[in-house]
């Protein structure tokens, strides 16, 4: 295990440019770049939020049982946590509990990556911090903490219904009633509070991660029964506004300074939206839905024999091995089948249409064919399990002042690392180029990008949450293993 306490106790100035602080992750590149880069008001947002992290950067008192407690709790508050549990919830049963939650963290994750690229804000700076965290989320921007939305949105939706359960239905007791409030807000208050002493976010990261969450679970609250409903109507009005809506947010979102990984996660969730609510309209307006009614086989009523719990546990665990598993075989084929047949056909598009692009993604004019090992893995970044289970104390220190491992800096130095350069001016939006080795900043690797990748994205976790929410379920319904869990 890494040293976890501080390294320094001296506050960092609130002027302190970011030169002076460590620059291994997105957000700490001289403070000229982003002015340069930036439109005046995101530049001028980005500037109180850096001095805010200046004064939050503080070296902290760490003990080794917290630092066991927040770290491990902090994976609750991940995508690899949501995208493994979410797909249960669809495969026992509760389609309309699974959609609400897909729907509420979904628009977490996709507004606080907006944000995050929107002002390419900072962590806090390491030194004076040495964080601790589990996987890469130190690669992407600080504020808000996607974290700190995650669990106060999926907390709030889940109180939602244990009152309703208690309330409306006396379905549960008051005993557990208060026992499930009581689990709710230590999750709830360990995640967000658990960013803050892992050095991973400031307060206010967390303060406005917290309230894009509680706002983003109120708006569903209020609107959840009638996009309930909408999508119910089974009128094709339902898939020809979800699909371009879902293109839109994917080509609109910010493009940052930094090659930051904000844009995956947001492609990633938008499109397990748009193949969740596909499934339902599809349900509805193909006549599916007494498919889904059918009860898995075991004990009825509340005294069950041990045969009896041994053949629903038995079926319980085939049924999420097995639908977890022809996930992952969606993804093998459909990733190999979309990165051969995509860069083809926006070659023989690209003289007749100006397509997309995105900054530090190479379009399929400039490559033959994509490497097997970029894109999608076999398993998604989002439940990248090596990785994601990777504890690692970050630090500063000289060498990561003065060198970034950089994820892509532009088309243009990509190819001339692939041709053997060291290319690392990067192309502006506003059409200046900066020259990095002028200013200090030496990129120490470059990670290729293609645009094929977007799109790959898309369709396959779309592909993702129509299994999900409908394959899965099908199936299980007609081979006997039934769906409710009683």
């Amino acid at each position: 295990m890494p040293q976890l306490t501080g390294s320094h106790t001296s506050k960092l100035s609130a002027d302190a440019p970011a030169s002076e602080a460590s620059r291994d992750t997105p957000g700490q590149l001289p403070d000229d770049i982003y002015n340069v880069t930036l439109p005046r008001w995101r530049a001028a947002i980005r500037a109180h939020l850096v001095k805010a992290v200046a004064r939050e950067s503080v070296a902290r008192i760490r003990s080794p049982w917290l630092n066991s407690y927040f770290l491990y709790t902090s994976a609750l508050g991940t995508h690899t946590f949501f995208m493994i549990a979410l797909p249960i919830l669809f495969f026992f049963g509760f389609p309309e509990v699974g959609r609400g939650l897909v729907v509420v963290l979904a628009s977490g994750v996709y507004f606080s990556s907006f944000i995050k690229d929107l002002v390419c804000s900072p962590r806090p700076f390491a030194p004076p911090v040495n964080r601790l965290t589990i996987g890469t989320h130190h690669l992407e921007y600080g504020f808000p903490s996607t974290h700190s939305t995650n669990s106060v949105s999926m907390a709030l939706f889940v109180f939602g219904q244990v009152h309703s359960a208690h309330s409306d239905f006396s379905a549960i007791s008051s005993t557990t009633y208060w026992i499930s409030c009581g689990i709710l807000t230590l999750y709830a208050v360990s995640i967000v509070f658990g960013r803050i002493y892992t050095g991973m976010h400031s307060f206010t990261d967390c303060g406005v991660g917290v309230a894009l969450g509680a706002t983003l679970w109120a708006v569903y609250a209020i609107t959840g029964g009638t996009f309930e409903r909408w999508l119910e109507s089974g009128s094709w009005i339902v898939p020809f506004v979800l699909m371009p809506l879902c293109l839109l947010l994917v080509h609109y979102h910010p493009q940052p300074v930094d090659d930051c990984p904000c844009f995956e996660d947001a492609i990633a969730f938008v499109s397990v939206v748009l193949g969740v609510c596909l499934a339902r309209w599809h349900c509805v307006y193909s006549g599916l839905d007494g498919f889904f009614d059918t009860v898995m086989p075991g004990g009825q009523g509340d005294i069950w024999t041990w045969d009896e719990n041994l053949q629903w546990w038995s079926l319980a665990g085939a049924k999420i091995c097995f639908g977890i598993l022809i996930i992952f075989i969606w993804r093998l084929l459909a990733k190999s089948f979309l990165h051969a047949v995509l860069p083809p056909v926006f070659r023989a598009l690209a003289p007749h249409f100006d397509l997309p692009h995105r900054r530090f993604y190479t379009p399929a004019t400039d490559y033959g064919r994509l490497p097997l090992e970029n894109g999608l893995r076999p398993i998604p970044s989002v439940i990248d399990l090596p990785g994601a289970f990777e504890v690692s104390g970050v630090n500063g220190s000289e060498q990561s002042r003065q060198a970034i491992k950089r994820r892509g800096l532009n088309v243009n130095a990509g190819h001339e690392k692939m041709h053997g350069g060291t290319g690392t001016s990067s192309s502006l939006e506003n059409g200046k180029s900066l020259d990095m080795d002028k200013m200090g900043v030496v990129a120490m690797e470059v990670v290729n990008h293609y645009d094929a990748d977007v799109l790959t994205k898309v369709v396959v976790y779309a592909g993702i949450g129509f299994i999900s929410c409908e394959g899965m379920p099908l199936f299980f319904s007609l081979i006997g293993w039934g769906i409710k869990a009683w």
